[in-house]
Formats: C-alpha cells, sequence, structure tokens
C-alpha cells in the first residue's frame, strides 16, 4: 500500500498515452539556460519545476516531489556544493545532475561525495542530449551511497 502512494505521489501517470512522467527539479541561475531546459524536457514529457538560486533551491529540494535534480553548482545565495551539504543524503529522493561550466576536478570529485550522479557541461549540452542524459540516469537503479566509480557525463 504505501509502495503504490509513494508511486502515485511521485510520478503521474494520468496521461493520453498512460506512461509515467517523472518529476525533475531544475536549480539554475541563468534564466536563459533554465527556460530552454525545462521547455525541452517538458516537451519531452517530464513534469518540470524551477529555481532561479541557491535559496529558493534548497526549500524547493526539501518540500518538491522530485525524482530527478539538475543542479547548478555556481548560484547566486547558495552555491550547488553548500545545496548538497545542506539537504543531506536522507532528502535524496534520485539522481542528482550537476550542471556547469566548470571543469574543475576537486569540485566534481567533492559533489561526487556528496551525493551527485554526474555532472553536465552547459557549453555542451544540446536539447537532445539533455533529453537522453535525463532518460540515461533515470533508468539507472538507484544508488545508496555516492562512489568516485560514477560515471561523469561530458564529451
Amino acid at each position: 500500500m504505501r509502495a503504490n502512494f509513494l508511486h502515485n505521489y511521485f510520478m503521474d501517470t494520468d496521461t493520453p498515452t498512460g506512461k509515467e512522467l517523472a518529476r525533475l527539479l531544475i536549480v539554475e541561475d541563468e534564466i536563459d539556460l533554465r527556460v530552454l531546459y525545462s521547455e525541452v524536457l517538458r516537451d519531452a514529457g517530464f513534469i518540470v519545476e524551477e529555481a532561479p538560486d541557491g535559496e529558493i533551491g534548497l526549500q524547493k529540494i526539501l518540500n518538491y516531489p522530485w525524482q530527478m535534480l539538475l543542479l547548478d553548482i555556481m548560484l547566486p545565495g547558495k552555491d550547488g556544493l553548500r545545496i548538497l551539504k545542506d539537504m543531506g543524503l536522507s532528502n535524496k529522493r534520485g539522481p542528482i545532475l550537476m550542471l556547469t561550466n566548470l571543469n574543475s576536478e576537486h569540485i566534481i570529485q567533492e559533489a561526487f561525495k556528496l551525493g551527485a550522479d554526474g555532472y553536465l557541461i552547459k557549453s555542451e549540452i544540446t536539447p537532445d542530449k539533455i533529453i537522453v542524459e535525463v532518460e540515461t540516469f533515470l533508468a539507472k537503479p538507484a544508488k545508496t551511497e555516492p562512489t568516485e566509480q560514477t560515471t561523469s557525463i561530458s564529451s
């Protein structure tokens, strides 16, 4: 019974095709990118919620029933690493992909240690690529603990 409730809470199954829609949360301060990612993912059939900064992002992370989080590293208010620290692994509901233009190995490794599952370099993301990456990470079995063997996504 509880599993069915949680499934219905996190998934919207009332669609014409019966396809389950995943709930995504995008925390990105660059409005053009946030709107682009949101529109592309909505057009692909996902339910998308947005946050424009770290403070609002953390509130939505803790209160919105997301199944996947796309989290920018450089944000006003709280940066993505601070958000990962503040939310803790107990509030992780699904895969977390970091969005960055930084190609700094130590920052990316810190994000993995804090629970991130992968990262995308914003300058390399195309609309088709973001859909593929989201679908790929949603299809993977849930991790209980972050590992350093996590595959990073960058071409």
